[in-house]
């Protein structure tokens, strides 16, 4: 390194050639200590964003949630008020003397009461576990008749299914031969693997019916019994108050003078219980399907047509908090916190609902910032997001899918990619994503084994961008750039996707994707190769001795006229590398690179708006002239003095061209000097620059 400290003050030739023109930032000028955001990834907050606090959409439920609430305790507590007089005074003290109907239409009260509030105990519960695969469970179960029919049909059907699958499976049997029972082994590979405890919505309750006793048709019956029940109670309450014929008092009969007012009291209470449920039903009616309040927060919620499933598992939940402690309890309650809670489940219907959940959110605009400011204080949910790279089961596609696009926007931020590197394992994690379909395609020919997650659908470009960028955000940060250096197997693979052929640089059709992957590498890899102090050292030595690294940047240059930002990025590359000595002779000694360098710095039929690839060019072959005579014979060999002399007349390559006559000059020794004697017909050229600037 000591070479390149004072990269204009060495040798015994000094020009100054800093005024022969008006460059841009260059690598001889001081250089920032992090990497330059790119405009794509920066996040400019406007004061008035800041300022103003947007209210969550999913507030309307948890207020909704604790209003319902208020009315079911009401009824509940009315309820309970009722039970108690009845057995306490009326079936206590009055149970002797009670008439005959109003006996029994006490005992009816109590007993659909009772199974009322049993029903109603349990219904949240079976309307949880509902909620992973039904989008209509406990909000339109009015609807149910429309579809009775069809239950009883797909009830029929399911008891003597059976009994149709066995008849099939022994038919199909005799029919099975070699080739159709490699196709089975093919698709068995690519199921899921079996689970060893069951979800509670697919349980079934009863063999031959589990269609019917599923969890969504068991929480509807509870909803009609609880309707039911209330209608009942409301109907036999209404009667005997109207009605109010209790039987005739005799005078003086003491038993009996207080019955009234005791059946009246309780009449009284029990419609009132009954009225509230029924008035909680409808409001609960009246928002769900006419207001359409589930619709509306998931609209505002932006979670698409599978985010209803979200809302109602979340509305279900702030409802049951409100019902079953305090009423304030479901306020306490947000979407972020719910989904952050899901990822920790066993379930994978679960899993996805909260990953989905983060996904959406930390992609929309309004709530970004909030999203991933809860996910960066959490560290055990970036520990879990980073686990979920890992998975490669094709039906966990989506889950690690959307992970990896969470870690991308929370490695924007500087914090929370520190958090994110320090996870252990996090890199190995992320270098799970980057499979390179070319050399993976290789391995499955050979091989007679297919992976579970080999198979056609699997989308490996998406996460191999998904990767790279994680890894271009990741490495802005020095210390992060020294553990990917220090991550097994990664740099190898980064560098694999720098590989581009002849056909893919020059076929017009060739897909972005393809492109898109060359680059994101290639940008991985120039943040790697500036990094500054000893992580830098070491990471541009282990860079230089991958074989591959020049030969696919060489390759770049040589065929990837119509992708100049590729080549500037690979020259870029080859600039930062030569900063060490090895890695500088290892440049030269490719055949072709300087070759290639040299053919882009003289091009003159290159667009203007691609001369900044032409002054990285020359950049490249000045450092990698500097303080390398093994290097300078190279470019004596090349015979470019003679162009090197006429590139000082043109502005755009007058600095670097002086540049690389410099360390020609300083570098090649006494015994080619003769090779640069046509230098000094320059001078004059020189001076005059010199001259006009000072006027």
């Amino acid at each position: 390194m000591d070479r390149r400290q004072d990269v204009e003050g060495s040798g015994s030739v000094h020009l100054q050639i800093d005024e022969l023109g008006n460059g841009g930032p260059t690598i001889f000028e001081p250089q920032s200590s992090t990497e330059t955001r790119d405009s794509s990834n920066a996040n400019p907050v406007s004061p008035s964003e800041t300022q103003t606090q947007v209210r969550a959409p999913e507030q309307k439920l948890t207020l909704f949630a604790l209003r319902l609430a208020v009315l079911e305790k009401a009824a509940t507590g009315l309820g309970k008020l009722a039970f108690i007089w009845a057995t306490v005074v009326l079936l206590g003290g009055f149970a002797i003397t009670l008439g005959k109907t109003d006996f029994w239409v006490i005992t009816i009260i109590l007993l659909i009461e009772g199974t009322r509030i049993f029903s109603r105990s349990h219904e949240l519960e079976w309307q949880h576990q509902a909620t992973w695969s039904i989008a209509d469970v406990g909000i339109n179960s009015f609807r149910l008749i429309r579809s009775s029919s069809h239950c009883i049909i797909k009830t029929i059907k399911a008891i003597f299914k059976p009994i149709d699958l066995v008849r099939k499976q022994s038919q199909r049997g005799r029919e099975v031969n070699q080739s159709t029972h490699l196709a089975s082994r093919k698709n068995w590979d690519q199921k899921k693997m079996p689970t060893r405890t069951w979800v509670a919505s697919d349980v079934p309750l009863f063999p031959y019916a589990q269609r019917v006793f599923s969890a969504k048709h068991v929480s509807r019956l509870m909803d009609w019994l609880q309707v039911a029940s209330a209608l009942t109670c409301t109907g036999l309450s209404l009667m005997r108050l109207i009605r109010h014929n209790y039987g005739e008092i005799a005078k003086g009969d003491t038993d009996k003078r207080n019955r009234r007012s005791a059946l009246n009291i309780f009449y009284a209470l029990a419609l009132a219980e009954a009225l509230l449920f029924l008035l909680e039903k409808a409001y609960w009616k009246w928002n769900v399907i006419y207001y359409k309040v589930l619709d509306e927060v998931n609209k505002e919620c932006e979670l698409g047509a599978s985010g209803m499933v979200s809302i109602k598992r979340f509305f279900y939940d702030s409802y049951s908090r409100c019902v079953n402690g305090s009423i304030f309890d479901g306020l306490k309650m947000d979407m972020v916190s719910f989904a952050i809670d899901l990822l920790d489940s066993n379930s994978l219907d679960e899993q996805l609902i909260g990953v989905r959940i983060l996904h959406k959110f930390s992609m929309n605009q309004r709530f970004s910032d909030d999203t991933l400011q809860k996910i960066g204080i959490t560290f055990p949910v970036i520990e879990r997001l980073v686990e979920m790279l890992n998975w490669k089961d094709p039906q966990e596609e989506e889950i690690r899918k959307s992970a990896a696009e969470i870690l991308t926007k929370l490695a924007g931020k500087k914090q929370n990619s520190l958090r994110v590197a320090g996870i252990p394992g996090a890199m190995e994690s992320i270098s799970s994503l980057l499979q390179n379909q070319r050399t993976h395609s290789i391995a499955n020919e050979i091989s007679e084994k297919r992976i579970v997650h080999d198979h056609e659908n699997y989308s490996f470009s998406t996460f191999n961008h998904l990767g790279l960028l994680i890894l271009k955000k990741l490495a802005r940060d020095h210390d992060n750039c020294g553990k990917i250096g220090n991550a097994r197997g990664l740099l190898p693979k980064i560098i694999d996707f720098t590989h581009a052929e002849e056909r893919l640089l020059k076929d017009e059709t060739a897909t972005q994707s393809q492109i898109l992957t060359v680059r994101r590498s290639l940008q991985v890899l120039k943040m790697l190769a500036r990094t500054t102090g000893t992580n830098g050292e070491q990471l541009r030595r282990e860079i230089s001795e991958v074989v591959f690294t020049i030969s696919n940047i060489r390759d770049i240059l040589r065929y990837g006229e119509k992708h100049p930002m590729l080549q500037q990025l690979g020259i870029e590359i080859l600039t930062s590398l030569a900063m060490e000595e090895d890695a500088t002779a290892r440049i030269g000694s490719t055949g072709g690179v300087i070759k290639e360098l040299f053919n882009i710095f003289f091009k003159t039929e290159m667009p203007e708006n691609q001369n900044h690839v032409r002054i990285a060019a020359g950049e490249a072959l000045a450092m990698l002239a500097l303080e390398c005579k093994i290097n300078c014979h190279r470019l004596l060999k090349l015979k470019v003095i003679e162009k090197l002399i006429e590139a000082l007349e043109v502005p755009l390559l007058r600095i670097n061209a002086a540049r690389i006559l410099t360390n020609l000059c300083a570098y090649v020794g006494a015994d080619c000097f003769m090779k640069l004697k046509g230098v000094t017909a320059a001078a004059p050229t020189v001076s005059s620059h010199l001259t006009s600037k000072n006027m």
